[in-house]
């Protein structure tokens, strides 16, 4: 099979994604899909929420979207260009997280763009969406349907894996998957450099960073560091209209619990309803709390990023990621900073 063969049909799959993305009624066969499979998707898509409480449907589409941007012919021939392509294809297993829609769609690309089986564990929270839209793909590009497996039990043999999972979930990666080649990566989550200076819009942005598929995923803000006179009345300010998020209910029980239990043990918070604050230095943060601590100088912003760079996935602010653009990563910017495209060519 030629890479030109799996481009086109990727190229084809981005542009109906990214008409479902947007909710538009059916736009015709540029689409790829009849007007009742285009229905029929727009169905399911809704009907994610029923499955996974978090995935609702502006979760989802925004999921789409974002991937939809990635499957542009121009940007997938550049980036597949600098690597090599497997005329004899390697079984890579995807172990996939399920945190946020299709959060391990870019594993899958990955490894079908080296000329790679793409052997897909799914997760119990986001079994629905990838063999969707597989099926759709199965229809652009037949001969795919050797290069793609969905599991819902047992893996069948692989000759390598890529796996995705809580720290927690890491032993249990060595133990079963240690033996093979493999890429394992384990939580993460993004922190916010602010300097003082920011606009009234850039706080409104950085609440699209905090609150993006309800803060569950690794790019969202969990941690800001804010200079030492930092008036947090304004971070409160540039949250506030995501205060709705709380009316959600699966939040909304996040809020209300850590809300209670912090208290409990006599934690210091800020409060606005809908969010927590709270003074400290771990970078981690529950659910619908965001920790933030004051910095003197740049010197003390960089220690405190390079002390727990194997915990940060992504840097929000002035000189780094532009506020609101966390989730919309490009295809190069690699989970924990691992190029899984190099890493697949040195198994061919």
């Amino acid at each position: 099979m030629k890479q030109q063969e799996i481009i086109n049909g990727f190229v084809q799959l981005g542009q109906l994604m990214s008409a479902l993305s947007e909710g538009q009624a059916w736009t015709g066969y540029d689409t790829g899909v009849t007007e009742e499979e285009y229905n029929s998707l727009n169905t399911q898509i809704n009907k994610q929420v029923i499955y996974n409480g978090w995935f609702t449907p502006e979760n989802v589409r925004q999921s789409i979207g974002g991937i939809a941007e990635w499957l542009k012919e121009e940007k997938l021939i550049d980036w597949a260009s600098d690597y090599s392509f497997s005329q004899r294809p390697k079984k890579i297993a995807i172990i996939m997280a399920g945190n946020i829609p299709l959060v391990g769609f870019h594993d899958f690309l990955s490894v079908l763009m080296t000329g790679n089986t793409a052997i897909c564990k799914l997760s119990s929270d986001d079994n629905k969406l990838l063999p969707l839209l597989g099926a759709q793909l199965f229809n652009f590009v037949p001969e795919l349907k050797e290069r793609i497996v969905f599991s819902f039990g047992p893996l069948p043999s692989f000759d390598s894996v890529i796996a995705t999972g809580s720290n927690n979930s890491m032993k249990y990666f060595e133990e079963y998957f240690g033996k093979y080649p493999h890429l394992f990566r384990k939580n993460r989550t993004s922190v916010a450099v602010l300097d003082g200076s920011e606009t009234k819009e850039e706080l409104e942005a950085l609440g699209e960073d905090v609150f993006n598929f309800f803060g569950l995923g690794c790019r969202n803000v969990s941690h800001l560091l804010i200079p030492e006179k930092f008036n947090l009345d304004r971070v409160f300010e540039g949250l506030y209209s995501h205060k709705d998020i709380v009316l959600h209910k699966k939040y909304g029980n996040n809020y209300d619990y850590h809300k209670a239990i912090y208290l409990l043990n006599k934690h210091e918070l800020l409060d606005n309803n809908f969010i927590l604050l709270r003074e400290t230095e771990d970078l981690h943060s529950p659910l619908a709390m965001l920790h933030y601590h004051r910095y003197q100088s740049v010197d003390e912003v960089e220690s405190y990023i390079k002390a727990n760079s194997e915990d940060i996935q992504a840097i929000i602010g002035r000189g780094y990621i532009p506020f609101g653009k966390a989730q919309s990563p490009d295809l190069i910017d690699y989970a924990d900073g691992i190029d899984t495209m190099a890493w697949l060519s040195a198994q061919n």
